[in-house]
């Protein structure tokens, strides 16, 4: 099947094709179709299967019919909202937006916190047809005043199980109370769990449910592996992985952001280029950092899952778990970094003695044991061992073996002589001052007079002032 087979618009045809692609994946074969007759639809695939793309080609036919080249802000009202949990995944779909939509006069926007808002302000005043947005920013812009959505005809919840998981179900009711009640709504994601499942009825009506795969499973094209590793050794493993296998682009997810701060301080003194990215980081950062990664200038980036949605990194070779997700469904949307668009990956996570419960929920969800793998050319330097142990609350090896020596030397110093010429010993005499009991001296005629009460002197007169005593009043009827 061809894309030319789904019925997509000419303009459509010729943006796919400057990209290269020439056949739909499976997920845009099924997903495409209904939403083109106007039907809400529930879309699961693994992710990189090319789900932003089922939702985007068709709204932007069906919104076809609202191009137009006016500069009047009233003549570009917003038309399509998609909603995203995080800012890379939201600029990540306004570009799609941009790139399947450069022969259609369609605007669009994207809006997200962690950024001055004044220049979204500008540029929603402008008019725009598609608005890409994260919840809590678009709220903001709700309150300001600043964007209109009563004439939303297109709703997207793209990551919508990540967006309920992570809190954002009262913003999303706040959203979905100023959009109009005849609208059409998608809901794109690689996992759903019976509980978002449930969730999802609220706003969908009667939807067409579009599943390429099982649920919750990964691409094929992955490579799994699980180092069993001590917790301390981690970072040894993980630095002996990159080096011995000539790991150019690393995508580690950590689950803490200190964690993340940490481990990529700590490979950079190891000498490998690394960065973090998590939402302490302002966008500019964050932007900065992805970019000198996707450049190859940067050649590990830590990650919190912050990362896990929405980066879109080409031929992304190796995505390293250092820490285990505390949700198996967080486990499918790290590895799905890499091995998109029918490429293939190798997805390493390296587990400590308690992290066990969450390896097995793993294997749980994805219905199949990871495979074990060993490193019998891993043995940690000198250097990182005395570290490592000083981690673990004890003394390098380099000052125990000093305080050996220290503790032998005293030994022997204490055995009987043996027959061993005892060490040289200053030939003069003690000094008699350091050896005598301490007898203090007589007291001394200064000393008594010193301690003797001396005579005080009278105390000096002062003059007092006295006032006058005040004259009684007398009594002028005598």
């Amino acid at each position: 099947m061809s894309f030319s087979n789904l019925g997509l618009a000419p303009e459509l045809l010729q943006a796919i094709a400057d990209q290269g692609y020439t056949e739909p994946t499976p997920v845009q074969a099924k997903a495409i179709p209904p939403i083109l007759l106007g039907q809400d639809v529930m879309a699961a695939a693994q992710t990189g299967t090319g789900k932003t793309a089922s939702f985007t080609l068709p709204m932007l036919q069906r919104l076809k019919e609202f191009a137009n080249n006016s500069v009047s802000p009233a003549r570009h009202q917003v038309r399509a909202l998609i909603l995203t949990p995080t800012r890379e995944l939201a600029a990540q779909v306004q570009q799609s937006v941009k790139t399947y939509g450069k022969h259609i006069a369609l605007r669009s926007a994207v809006v997200y916190g962690g950024i001055n808002i004044d220049p979204q302000i500008k540029e929603l005043r402008a008019g725009v047809e598609i608005l890409v947005a994260t919840p809590g920013r678009l709220l903001d812009h709700l309150q300001q005043k600043t964007v209109n959505l009563s004439q939303v005809q297109f709703l997207v919840l793209d990551e919508a199980d990540r967006m309920l998981d992570m809190g954002f179900l009262p913003d999303i009711k706040r959203i979905l109370s100023v959009l109009p009640a005849q609208r059409q709504s998608l809901m794109f994601s690689a996992t759903y769990s019976d509980d978002i499942r449930g969730l999802a009825k609220q706003f969908l009506k009667n939807p067409v449910n579009v599943e390429v795969a099982r649920r919750n499973s990964t691409v094929e094209t992955v490579t799994h592996l699980v180092y069993h590793v001590d917790a301390n050794a981690k970072r040894d493993l993980l630095t002996h992985l990159i080096r011995s296998r000539d790991m150019r682009q690393v995508l580690v997810f950590c689950n803490t952001k200190i964690g993340a701060n940490r481990l990529a301080y700590k490979l950079a003194k190891d000498g490998i280029a690394a960065a973090a990215i998590h939402s302490d980081r302002t966008q500019g950062e964050r932007t900065q950092a992805l970019a000198e990664f996707k450049e190859g200038r940067t050649r590990v980036l830590v990650a919190t899952d912050v990362a896990a949605r929405g980066l879109d990194i080409e031929q992304l070779p190796f995505v390293i778990n250092f820490d285990l997700p505390g949700s198996p469904e967080d486990y499918v949307h790290r590895i799905g970094r890499t091995a998109r668009a029918g490429l293939s990956g190798e997805a390493i996570a390296l587990m400590a003695d308690d992290e066990r419960d969450k390896l097995d929920a793993i294997e749980k969800l994805l219905k199949f044991k990871l495979p074990v793998a060993e490193v019998e050319d891993f043995k940690r330097s000198p250097a990182l061992r005395g570290e490592a142990r000083h981690r673990e609350g004890r003394r390098p090896e380099g000052r125990r073996e000093h305080g050996r020596r220290d503790e032998n030397r005293h030994r022997e110093d204490r055995r009987p002589d043996s027959g061993r010429n005892p060490p040289a010993r200053s030939a003069q005499s003690a000094d008699p001052l350091f050896s005598k009991p301490y007898n203090p001296p007589a007291p001394t005629l200064t000393d008594v007079a010193n301690a003797a009460p001396r005579p005080q002197a009278p105390k000096k007169q002062v003059a007092a002032l006295f006032l006058p005593p005040v004259a009684e009043k007398q009594d002028i009827s005598s």
